[in-house]
């Protein structure tokens, strides 16, 4: 695992009553660890922060992929982002790559009522 390019990104966000609202962080082989979060909640604004990170974190985050089986995913057959908003996965491990694009998950039932729980699960 140590030595090989590794980006992992994860963004949940929805337009609502206060405009644009999301959460993103992402995270690189290098070490580097970014995060974004932007609610206009209360005249909130945009926060950014970064930091890096020792190889220790990245590759125990590198493990918890690897353990949760997301890179056998397929998201064909998850809910198409809506209205209530979109979260997106990607991670390149090596020589695999996945983009997951569904919507957002605002209970545990809507992850038991989708035509893919299992895999919902594993999302989530």
């Amino acid at each position: 695992m140590e030595g090989e390019e590794f980006y992992l990104r994860y963004f949940v966000g929805h337009r609502g009553r206060y405009g644009h609202e999301f959460l993103e962080f992402e995270i690189t082989s290098n070490g580097r660890l970014r995060y974004a979060n932007n609610s206009n909640y209360r005249s909130d604004g945009l926060i950014r922060r970064e930091v890096y990170v020792n190889d220790i974190v990245i590759d125990d985050i590198k493990r918890m992929v690897e353990e949760s089986e997301i890179l056998n995913q397929d998201d064909s057959r998850w809910p198409d982002h809506g209205s209530a908003g979109r979260q997106e996965l990607e991670i390149k491990s090596g020589n695999e790559h996945i983009c997951f694009v569904t919507s957002k998950i605002g209970s545990f039932n809507d992850v038991q009522q989708s035509h893919d729980p299992a895999g919902m699960r594993v999302l989530t």
